[in-house]
């Protein structure tokens, strides 16, 4: 599903077929995503509830865009159409409202895409009345700030409503709390008092994680690959060898994710040069899954959670792809003497070609192939780093 979301949202994104496609298939050949999706954490959803909610908002810009356009078109002054034209219920920034809720259910680091989300609204609804001619576009945008008010509701909503199996059974952790302190609990009052209480526990729990772990690793080594995560280890055989080795190691294709650094650099240049809100979309939903953490670094913490930045860097390196192959700033048709266009697609096909064999070569550890202890010694490019500590081979 979520390769499906990533290949419409980015054909939503670069108006190309092509580049869509080429979104969806890095995202099917990332090991990272892989392993997550055949493993049983949480990360996968909270992935999958974002990036819904973003292409969620992505249709709502181009709705709110195409009743503009309807606007003009039937000689509606500017200023009118956004106090009537456009005085709808928007839909989709409703679902998106439901599917932060949902990702909130799963996990509360999905808080930290809610004001990134908001700001995109803005921002967007603000470039589409400027685009209409409305001689004060921010002034007219403040007016979505209500909305955004209640969109705030419904992802709290949404979000207590993920709580219905703790609230109809009276065997929740902490359901009856208060009674059982031999203090007052209302039918509703009490239940929500409780479910607080439970936050703050969880909470407490949660700024107090700091104890050492094997496979933890930081925010800044997430990109370089330092610091992936074992899943599975065996040294059983049969492999046709002396010494079998059985992994399933968290880590996401090499080839993908070296380029995502670099894929940034450029991003943040060609958006700046062409003021394109795409790039500046792009960025700021990766950075919403990963920068946040920075600031818990006294915490334990682990590579899984880079998992929602995923699509997002991978749009962006799309993105850098796409622009390689479009002609550049005023229809400029040559890059180093070469045809844009050529040069482009060759990048382009190379590295799709390189992501897909390097993908190849790890899938025996990313599904717990049973092979030689050689064969699976060898993939462990960054050495330490990425062995588990203290697997030996072992005598089949």
């Amino acid at each position: 599903a979520s390769v499906l979301l990533v290949t419409r949202i980015a054909r939503r994104l670069f108006g190309s077929t092509l580049l869509g496609a080429m979104a969806g298939l890095l995202v099917a050949l990332d090991g990272m995503h892989v392993v997550m999706s055949r493993t049983a954490l949480l990360d996968i959803f909270l992935m999958f509830f974002i990036l819904a909610a973003f292409g969620a908002l992505l249709r709502d810009r181009d709705d709110r865009r195409r009743r503009w356009l309807a606007a003009l078109e039937d000689g509606v002054d500017p200023e009118r159409a956004q106090r009537t034209r456009l005085a709808t219920l928007p839909w989709w920034r409703l679902a998106a409202a439901v599917l932060l809720g949902c990702a909130l259910g799963v996990k509360w680091s999905a808080i930290w895409f809610v004001p990134v989300f908001g700001l995109l609204v803005l921002v967007w609804e603000a470039g589409a009345r400027r685009s209409a001619g409305v001689a004060r576009p921010w002034r007219g945008t403040l007016w979505e700030l209500p909305g955004l008010v209640g969109a705030g509701f419904v992802i709290l909503g949404t979000y207590v409503a993920t709580w219905t199996g703790w609230f109809v059974t009276d065997h929740g952790y902490f359901r009856h709390l208060r009674a059982d302190m031999g203090q007052s609990e209302p039918p509703v009052i009490g239940a929500l008092l409780n479910l607080a209480h439970y936050h703050q526990e969880a909470l407490k729990f949660h700024h107090g994680l700091d104890s050492y772990h094997p496979y933890q690793s930081w925010p800044w080594q997430w990109l370089l690959l330092a610091g992936p995560t074992t899943f599975h280890w065996s040294g059983e055989g049969p492999c046709g060898a002396p010494s079998c080795a059985s992994e399933v190691v968290l880590l996401g294709t090499p080839a993908l994710w070296w380029a995502f650094l670099p894929a940034l650099a450029v991003l943040i240049w060609v958006g700046i040069a062409r003021r394109d809100w795409r790039a500046a979309a792009i960025l700021l939903s990766a950075a919403a899954g990963i920068v946040p953490w920075f600031l818990y670094v006294d915490r334990t913490m682990f590579y899984f959670y880079a998992l929602p930045s995923e699509p997002f860097l991978v749009l962006a390196v799309v993105y850098v792809l796409g622009a390689l192959m479009t002609p550049g700033p005023n229809g400029r048709q040559t890059i180093l003497g070469f045809d844009r266009r050529m040069l482009g697609t060759v990048v382009a096909g190379t590295f799709m070609l390189l992501v897909a064999f390097n993908f190849m070569y790890f899938y025996p550890i990313y599904t717990g192939e049973v092979i030689t202890y050689d064969e699976w010694r060898a993939r462990m490019w960054m050495g330490n780093r990425w062995i588990e500590p203290n697997p030996s081979p072992t005598s089949s």
